[in-house]
């Protein structure tokens, strides 16, 4: 029979890889305190580190200015199509008669 996959959140992977770094507890401890491999502890702590920079990463004010402002182009240019296609419309009535 085999065993249900375990999946761990994020903050839980958090906790757990903290559990080490400022307690020093040994990761032997860790991992068969909470049924893991070694080898998996140590690919979130690889991953940790590698991404960590990101948790330090403030939102760009341009980046949201240039969205805002893209979608406003956007916005605009289906406007203007939406415009030309109900003059199409209109015009159209007019020459079968219909306004």
């Amino acid at each position: 029979m085999a065993k249900k996959r375990r999946t761990f959140t994020p903050e839980e992977k958090v906790r757990i890889l903290r559990e080490h770094l400022i307690t020093r507890k040994p990761v032997s401890d860790i991992c068969d305190a909470y049924q893991l491999q070694p080898v998996q502890f140590y690919k979130w702590q690889k991953q940790f580190f590698e991404q960590g920079h990101q948790a330090f990463n403030r939102p760009d004010k341009d980046t949201s200015h240039k969205t805002i402002s893209k979608l406003e182009q956007k916005l605009s240019q289906k406007n203007e199509v939406l415009a030309e296609l109900l003059g199409e419309h209109v015009a159209l009535k007019k020459k079968l008669g219909e306004i």
